[in-house]
């Protein structure tokens, strides 16, 4: 197996962050985005996705927490798309089914390297903790802009946290799964992806 390993950084007058991501990692994570829910829900993404993850981001959350998740969003995105290489052998497609109490989340990926989601999910209240519930959706438009994945979500149930938490880790189980290596081509009818 090839080293799926990459570290990447992203500085804006708004914000400066640097990632790493080892996607066959064994789920460890530092974590530091000066958002304690959104570190909860990416310290949840690599335990069950089974990546080694580090986050430091600053950014200007006295404003607010928008720019510092749609930049984690984007440079996460970009670091996973530069780990995966060039996809050979992956399965590609998959999608996981996650509970968490009251919460039952489904989410399917593609990494086709093409970029677009479909996200349905509605949140009671503004926030959960210090992050703004409409940042969640916008997380994941980001990630599967900048690496060029198609995202298909949804979850259901009455707690905010529960529902949050169950699709982060739905997420990390589907793009788990989707990247395992089972062969030696390219799956694809076009060769590339």
């Amino acid at each position: 197996m090839t080293d799926r390993y990459m570290k990447m950084s992203r500085k804006t007058s708004e914000t400066d962050i640097e990632i790493s991501l080892d996607i066959d990692g064994n789920g460890k994570s530092d974590v530091s985005t000066g958002i304690d829910f959104f570190n909860h829900m990416l310290d949840s993404f690599a335990r069950h996705g089974f990546f080694d993850l580090g986050v430091k981001a600053k950014g200007d959350v006295k404003v607010d927490d928008h720019h510092t998740v749609e930049d984690v969003g984007i440079l996460l995105g970009e670091t996973f798309a530069g780990a995966i290489g060039n996809k050979k052998g992956i399965k590609r497609m998959s999608h996981a089914i996650i509970p968490m109490d009251d919460a039952l989340a489904t989410v399917a990926v593609d990494i086709s390297g093409r970029s677009y989601s479909v996200l349905n999910f509605e949140f009671k209240n503004a926030k959960v903790g210090d992050l703004s519930t409409e940042n969640v959706e916008h997380f994941f438009e980001s990630f599967a802009s900048s690496a060029r994945i198609n995202i298909n979500a949804r979850v259901e149930g009455e707690n905010d946290h529960h529902k949050i938490e169950s699709l982060f880790k739905a997420f990390a189980r589907a793009l788990k799964d989707a990247l395992r290596i089972e062969h030696d081509i390219i799956p694809s009818t076009k060769g590339v992806l």
